[in-house]
């Protein structure tokens, strides 16, 4: 398979992982929003941790295919989240709160969106960069 194909291949992957971990923060969103009434801020944090996790996890099996130090790739996502995550809770808090009132769904969808594309190059180039297919499937 040539590079081209192998990185459109792996785009792919990373789009369809990205979707089943969209699904599960919405999911675990809209159960923390309307069943047990979390705060807009608060709900959007658990649903993306859970989604981070879900992600991670499958990507760095099945997309990068990376041997690479699990802890040392982890401790690189979670530097990444360690500047997202309260930049986008306090977006999601502002964006949704009285003063602005945007709609929390349009918010996290458009949240969903900057985190898809700026953990891809992320993720792509600086956590699995050096170790893209090293693990043996």
């Amino acid at each position: 398979m040539t590079d081209t194909k192998k990185e459109l291949f792996r785009s792919l992957k990373f789009v369809l992982f990205s979707i089943s971990a969209g699904v599960i923060q919405v999911v675990s969103f809209t159960l923390m929003e309307e069943l047990i009434h979390l705060q807009h801020w608060l709900s959007y944090l658990v649903a993306l941790v859970l989604s981070v996790l879900w992600n991670f996890t499958l990507n760095r099996k099945y997309t990068f295919k990376s041997a690479n130090n699990v802890p040392i790739a982890m401790l690189k996502v979670a530097l990444f989240y360690l500047i997202f995550t309260p930049l986008s809770t306090w977006w999601t808090a502002v964006l949704t709160g009285p003063k602005l009132g945007w709609n929390e769904y349009f918010v996290l969808v458009m949240t969903m969106i900057i985190n898809f594309v700026t953990e891809y190059v992320y993720d792509r180039f600086v956590v699995f960069g050096k170790s893209i297919d090293t693990a043996i499937i």
